[in-house]
């Protein structure tokens, strides 16, 4: 049994507050796109997970054994071998992790015919990652807290491109949230992806760019490069460094190539 694992652009991210348990306060709209991972599971007598096309290291912390552990702990599921093929970058901001966690609740919440029901499994998640209940829902959601706290979004861009590209550049969370300074919500954004796409720019940021751009120039210059190239929206996802592009028109993949490794997510 396997199951597709997609990724997520951050479309605006602010944060509000710095939490005395050290994790932030954030507000954000996360939406699905169409980049994949792939996990499958298969019987086996040991618990074991197989990784290929990363050098992500298959120990205690990766998140599909975290996640397996984790509903292991309160209902009956026997040993599996969870094979993982990556495709999502790292470091990118787009939630590659987190959604391969859900998918492996999703999965054997199916396999082993649980019936847990989303409420649950959206609770499950939010015990592994702050990203992790957003991938169980997969739609587009208005997120605060430190993300887990999610209501629907009525917002479809399925007649757009969504173009990202990762440059080779690795931003750990950590490093991130230590150059942003919280600060009450500038806008709200529920009322700002009303807007035409085409304003968006105007009044939707990520905060985490203000200081990445600094320390990180070529990001600034790819986020530039996308408008250039005919983007009406461009940002950096999450914590970086992955930066998208929202267009009409499929551009030149060739000028943004120099930038990075470039994914056209709907027509993967």
């Amino acid at each position: 049994m396997l199951k597709f694992a997609n990724a997520k652009i951050n479309i605006g991210l602010q944060i509000t507050n710095k939490r005395k348990d050290g994790y932030h306060d954030l507000e954000t709209v996360f939406y699905p796109v169409k980049i994949y991972d792939v996990v499958e599971i298969i019987p086996a007598d040991t618990l074991e997970l197989q990784i290929w096309n990363s050098d992500l290291a298959a120990d205690e912390n990766n998140l599909c054994l975290r996640a397996f552990r984790l509903l292991a702990g309160s209902y009956a599921v026997d040993p599996v071998k969870i094979h993982l093929l990556k495709h999502i970058p790292m470091g990118a901001g787009l939630g590659g992790g987190s959604s391969d966690a859900s998918a492996t609740l999703l999965l054997l919440d199916d396999f082993f015919n649980l019936n847990l029901g989303q409420d649950r499994l959206m609770e499950l998640a939010g015990q592994l990652g702050a990203d992790c209940p957003f991938f169980i829902a997969n739609k587009p959601m208005y997120a605060e807290g430190i993300g887990t706290e999610l209501s629907p979004i009525d917002l479809d861009l399925e007649a757009y491109h969504i173009i990202v590209v990762k440059p080779d550049v690795h931003i750990s969370t950590a490093d991130a949230y230590a150059g942003v300074e919280p600060k009450p919500a500038a806008i709200d954004l529920r009322e700002a992806v009303k807007l035409p796409i085409q304003e968006w720019k105007y009044g939707i940021v990520n905060d985490f760019e203000l200081s990445l751009f600094d320390r990180y120039p070529q990001l600034n210059r790819l986020k530039q490069k996308l408008y250039e190239t005919g983007a009406i929206y461009a940002s950096m996802s999450g914590s970086g460094s992955a930066v998208y592009g929202i267009f009409e028109e499929i551009p030149n993949i060739k000028e943004l190539q120099e930038f990075g490794t470039v994914y056209l997510p709907q027509h993967l």
